[in-house]
């Protein structure tokens, strides 16, 4: 199910609890409400869809990829940039890293470790942020 977007910054601020099994709806809502948003965005986390669990979509290519409890293991090369989102107005400045690792378990619960660079790993960092309750 396509959600809108939430725009409460004290919901976004609170650090998401890790998801399961039982989170498989929440997986599913997330990756339509981010295919549904394709044009504006590229990534989104749960907390934007009003659902305080640690799950996150990112755009990659055609696909709009689900990672569940990600988790980065590894930075390098840290940047300055500017970013928007689509629960708060207007662009930020924030520090990224144009290279990183991460932990996460896919759609069917099997665990990944993989490395990221420059936009994905930009836009992996900005939603796992959103699990962090960090906003830019």
């Amino acid at each position: 199910m396509i959600h809108s977007i939430n725009k409460d910054i004290t919901i976004l601020k609170r650090k998401s609890s890790p998801a399961n099994r039982q989170n498989q709806v929440t997986v599913q809502d997330l990756t339509e409400t981010l295919e549904a948003n394709r044009e504006i965005c590229a990534g989104m986390a749960a907390n934007m869809i009003g659902i305080n669990k640690r799950i996150i979509a990112i755009q990659m290519g055609p696909f709009s990829v689900p990672m569940i409890n990600p988790i980065i293991t590894k930075k390098e090369d840290m940047y300055q940039t500017q970013e928007g989102c689509l629960s708060l107005t207007g662009q930020r400045s924030t520090q990224r890293f144009k290279k990183i690792s991460i932990t996460y378990l896919d759609s069917q619960w099997q665990q990944h470790s993989q490395e990221f660079t420059d936009w994905t790993a930009q836009v992996i960092q900005h939603e796992i942020d959103h699990c962090n309750g960090i906003l830019i």
